[in-house]
């Protein structure tokens, strides 16, 4: 069973930087994508960014294009999001998801929730004007 555990969130001021972590465990297949999404109250849930394990190739929303930059570490199994430029509408609670993906596969980038399986429990995120 796939497990996702997001850290790094807290309290920063508008023009400030964050940097959640993703720590992800019980993958079966070693090919996989993970993405990072964030939701605020009353709002859907939108997609910001994914990145295929190993082969790298970041995508990332319009919305956060050129302020935040997702990586990984393949010797931790985690994937990084760091955000810079912070805007107090970006207070959201952030989550990380697992998209299993066919081993060598073509890896068409997505940002749709529904093409992830697994998600962690979210980590707070509160940006103040």
């Amino acid at each position: 069973e796939v497990q996702l555990v997001e850290s790094g969130g807290g309290l920063v001021q508008a023009g400030g930087s964050l940097r959640l972590s993703c720590a992800a465990s019980g993958f079966t297949f070693d090919d996989y994508a993970i993405g990072w999404f964030r939701q605020a109250p009353g709002r859907e849930r939108e997609g910001l960014s994914c990145i295929r394990r190993r082969v790298g190739s970041p995508y990332y929303a319009d919305s956060v294009k050129g302020r935040f930059t997702i990586s990984e570490d393949n010797a931790k199994n985690t994937v990084y999001l760091q955000m810079n430029s912070l805007k107090p509408e970006e207070t959201a609670v952030y989550y990380c998801a697992h998209e299993p993906l066919a081993y060598g596969s073509t890896w068409y980038p997505s940002l749709t929730p529904l093409s992830f399986g697994s998600w962690g429990q979210g980590t707070q995120v509160t940006v103040s004007s």
